[in-house]
């Protein structure tokens, strides 16, 4: 394939990405209806209450497996680890995109580093860069979705090189699909950009898209399934792109939209759409009769905190320090989302011979509105507006690496 160097063009680059964040909040946020997951934080939600330091950490030995495999490491509190280690910084980790190095554009405050994530009944062991590279030698890894994944796929990069540079093998002239090599262990890291994960055609009025999207739930999106093949591990992640007016169909048949308000027109909530286009992946996905022993895990949604508005009302998110489990508000649209992304993995692991697994996000990360970029994010374009869907690098999305790894570690026949 073919590499982009950012160098020729170097006006270029910021301007891409900023209208690619500028594309993602409007469409993002454009056409939302209740209900939606991105209400303001209610009055009540406000406070933050006091959280017990932990017990010291204690890395699980081997013959604790069968302990470790019995724990929801998902379910639990954040605990206060003061000035604990830095795997890296956002100078140690010279990937991190622009848009999430919030320290780089003005952010002071460091006491959002200072939790970890600790399940209800054990531990959760930090990221282990060497480990993981020895586990993982020879394959290929890729993320399958939007932003957000690639958030995700820059928080692991940045662990990882902590052991070993990568090679930047590629990158598109939109900076969306890229690929990265390290030659030590042989493992390959790739991002593949697909907002409905099914094939979604904007509607385009007068030259110009109009943020509307026809999904097609008979096709999957062949920018992601035409690389199924050379993959051993897919980390599968979508939801951000369902909140607008989309046109669904089967074959030659609309079944029906999302927020259209056309009464000839069955009309659904976003969770449904979502449900056909994970249905579709994962059916794919069971059937890919070149795919090997692929591994699929699906990543759960991961929700925004805007207060005060949304994006472009003055929404903002910029409080210092996580809240409690107390303080998760049960009925936020998020839960929906998750509840369908959990079924329809449950749903594809019973139906399919192929390995499903779940990294479920939803409950750590709903507990830290303080993990987003806010206005920290080089917005010279778009002053004013903060981003409280996304998370700072080093922060607290490097936490669904330690769930990573606790994954892969846990599991002896993880690829098997």
């Amino acid at each position: 394939m073919k590499s982009h160097h950012h160098g020729q063009r170097p006006l270029l680059w910021p301007l891409l990405a900023t209208t690619a964040i500028v594309s993602f909040f409007f469409f993002f946020f454009s056409s939302l209806r209740p209900p939606n997951p991105f209400l303001v934080l209610r009055p009540g939600l406000v406070g933050l209450q006091s959280v017990h330091d932990p017990p010291p950490l204690v890395h699980p030995q081997p013959q604790q497996s069968e302990q470790r495999l019995s724990c929801d490491l998902f379910k639990g509190h954040w605990v206060s680890e003061p000035r604990g280690p830095r795997m890296y910084t956002n100078w140690s980790c010279s990937s991190i995109p622009d848009s999430k190095n919030c320290f780089r554009h003005g952010r002071k405050d460091t006491g959002f580093l200072d939790w970890r994530w600790k399940p209800q009944d054990c531990d959760l062991p930090r990221f282990d860069p060497v480990a993981f590279h020895n586990l993982l030698r020879g394959k290929k890894l890729a993320f399958i979705g939007d932003s957000v994944a690639r958030n995700h796929m820059d928080s692991l990069l940045c662990l990882l090189s902590q052991e070993e540079t990568p090679q930047d093998v590629y990158k598109d002239i939109e900076d969306r699909f890229r690929t990265w090599y390290f030659p030590k262990s042989e493992l390959t890291i790739m991002m593949l950009w697909s907002k409905f994960l099914v094939t979604g055609e904007e509607r385009v009025v007068n030259g110009t898209g109009n943020g509307i999207f026809d999904l097609k739930f008979d096709k999957v999106d062949d920018a992601w399934a035409k690389h199924l093949p050379n993959m051993d591990y897919v980390i599968v992640s979508s939801a951000h792109w369902f909140f607008r007016v989309l046109y669904l169909h089967e074959g030659s048949h609309m079944i029906g939209c999302i927020y259209c308000h056309d009464k000839n027109i069955k009309n659904y909530d976003p969770d449904f759409a979502l449900k056909m286009a994970i249905r579709a992946a994962f059916k794919h996905i069971n059937d890919c009769k070149k795919c090997g022993k692929l591994v699929t895990i699906l990543r759960t949604f991961s929700p925004a905190h805007f207060e005060n508005g949304v994006w472009n009302t003055g929404g903002y998110c910029n409080r210092t320090g996580p809240s409690s489990v107390k303080e998760i508000d049960l009925e936020r649209y998020d839960w929906k989302v998750r509840k369908v992304q959990i079924e329809e993995t449950k749903m594809a692991r019973r139906e399919g011979m192929r390995r499903f697994e779940m990294i479920d996000v939803t409950m750590s990360m709903m507990m830290r509105p303080d993990g987003h970029p806010n206005g920290f994010w080089g917005n010279q374009w778009m002053k004013g507006y903060n981003d409280c869907v996304h998370w700072c690098l080093p922060g607290p999305i490097d936490a669904w690496n330690d769930f990573l790894m606790a994954l892969v570690t846990q599991h002896p026949d993880f690829d098997s």
